[in-house]
């Protein structure tokens, strides 16, 4: 979504129902909305969303799972250093797609060879 708009409001749009089915979703607190949590509980998904600081109902989070969540956003972060990524230059999703792939086999190749 763009920067000015909730994260919660393209949940759907990733989370249709043509992808593999997730057992665990760890999202950041944009997601927390009883919706999201809802529509995960019906596809038996466990949720892993820190609350909201307005939040009335409490809700828990395995703090050890959702360290991981920290490994994707770092692997985003390490992929939009290629500038090329950053600002998507590419015209067609497929040539931005491939230059997605080689960028994760360049930094892929940088972590063996330390």
């Amino acid at each position: 979504t763009p920067g000015q708009t909730s994260d919660y409001l393209g949940f759907d749009l990733v989370m249709v129902n043509n992808l593999p089915e997730p057992s665990v979703l760890l999202a950041d607190r944009g997601y927390d909305a009883d919706r999201i949590r809802k529509k995960m509980e019906a596809r038996e998904v466990l949720t892993q969303i820190p609350m909201r600081k307005s939040r009335r109902m409490r809700v828990g989070v395995d703090h050890s799972l959702y360290s991981l969540r920290n490994l994707v956003e770092r692997c985003f972060n390490k992929l939009k250093n290629a500038r090329r990524v950053a600002t998507r230059y590419d015209k067609t999703a497929e040539s931005f797609l491939g230059f997605i792939d080689i960028t994760s086999i360049r930094l892929w190749l940088r972590l063996l060879s330390t």
